[in-house]
């Protein structure tokens, strides 16, 4: 929005062309979510408590969160999100179609995340949302917005393999005279965003421990996006350019900005939970933006410790039912390791630990190509 307001008069006051520029947009974009979060999350968390809307805690869980997570307010993804919406709109430009459709992703699994809390909230119980009615809203929401985005000719049916220079499955090609195949690409970005909105889920299980890995992952993304978007850096690192690309580093340092003015209520002892709310639309923002900059297959790298997660959950619930035995102690992973003894803070650091050096390893796939 300032963009299109402020740029025009850069021919009258230089200063207004600070607004040309991306990496100024982004920094103030991160300000902005960061701020607004720092300010509204005390008067939130205080109504919060005040309506008595708090995490319900699985008994299955963990022991120890019976005693000491019960009465945390949840739903503090709420206050995430229309940061990021409100940043986002006005520092990116919006006439630029890949950021609705990144904000589309992101408020329509936040959506389905809030109508999951509140389930839970108002019944009293950890069931919330059937699982299949939170997938048929994952996927349909998936269809519409990458459907309508392969379309309209933005995004284009190309996986790009990393680690290599030109290696790029072409879904439109893969058999002569169909290229009805390269809606096979819809199909995949749909399980992308699914799978990773779900994974956030999963991982949000401890204070702080999601936020930080998706912080990591949004910075990464946001890396790969502005190079994405500038066509001499693209060649240069035989990245992809797409078009617009550029300025969805607005909205994953945005990501980042309310990423850290949540952790600050949120980090041990947490003051407020993010709730599904927060989760699923932060994951699905992950995953749109892998799309959209054509980094997919990468984002198993960047987003390492949800992949972990996710699969550790598989791999217990595939055990148990084969074998009757599981593989750890309990799933997901971080539960493991507090049954194993280790302190929540223990686990949260060394967490956020391999997820900044999956992140540093992801980038340096840019120079190995």
């Amino acid at each position: 929005m300032l963009y299109h307001l402020l740029v025009p008069l850069a021919e009258e006051h230089p200063f207004f062309n600070l607004f040309r520029y991306i990496t100024f947009r982004t920094a103030w974009g991160m300000v902005t979510a960061l701020t607004f979060c720092y300010v509204v999350y005390p008067p939130f968390i205080r109504w919060m408590r005040a309506q008595r809307m708090a995490q319900i805690i699985r008994a299955e869980g963990p022991q120890s969160h019976l005693e000491t997570k019960v009465g945390t307010p949840t739903m503090g993804g709420v206050v995430m999100l229309v940061g990021i919406i409100l940043s986002t709109l006005l520092w990116a430009r919006l006439d630029q179609p890949v950021v609705w459709m990144a904000l589309a992703i992101m408020a329509s699994h936040g959506l389905i995340g809030l109508i999951d809390d509140w389930k839970k909230v108002m019944q009293r119980s950890s069931d919330g949302l059937a699982g299949r009615w939170k997938l048929v809203g994952q996927f349909g929401s998936g269809a519409l917005v990458l459907g309508w985005g392969y379309h309209a000719g933005i995004i284009e049916p190309h996986l790009v393999l990393p680690f290599f220079k030109d290696a790029t499955v072409h879904f439109d090609e893969l058999v002569p005279g169909m290229a009805w195949l390269g809606w096979a690409y819809v199909l995949f970005g749909m399980f992308v965003i699914s799978s990773f909105s779900n994974a956030v889920n999963l991982t949000d299980g401890l204070d702080g421990l999601a936020i930080g890995p998706v912080m990591t992952s949004a910075v990464t993304l946001a890396v790969l996006a502005y190079i994405a978007g500038n066509i001499n850096l693209s060649e240069y690192l035989y990245v992809p350019h797409v078009s617009g690309a550029g300025e969805l580093t607005v909205f994953a340092a945005a990501i980042v900005g309310a990423g850290m003015g949540f952790l600050w209520f949120n980090a041990y002892p947490a003051q407020i939970f993010m709730g599904d709310v927060g989760s699923l639309a932060l994951g699905g923002a992950l995953g749109v933006l892998s799309i959209i900059t054509k980094h997919e297959i990468l984002l198993a790298l960047v987003g390492g410790i949800f992949v972990i997660e996710n699969v550790s959950v598989l791999l217990q619930v595939a055990s148990f039912k084969l074998t009757g035995k599981r593989i750890f102690l309990m799933a997901p992973l971080h539960h493991h390791y507090e049954k194993k003894g280790w302190s929540e803070p223990k686990i949260i650091v060394r967490f956020w630990i391999i997820s900044a050096l999956l992140a540093l390893v992801a980038l340096s796939t840019l120079k190995v190509r």
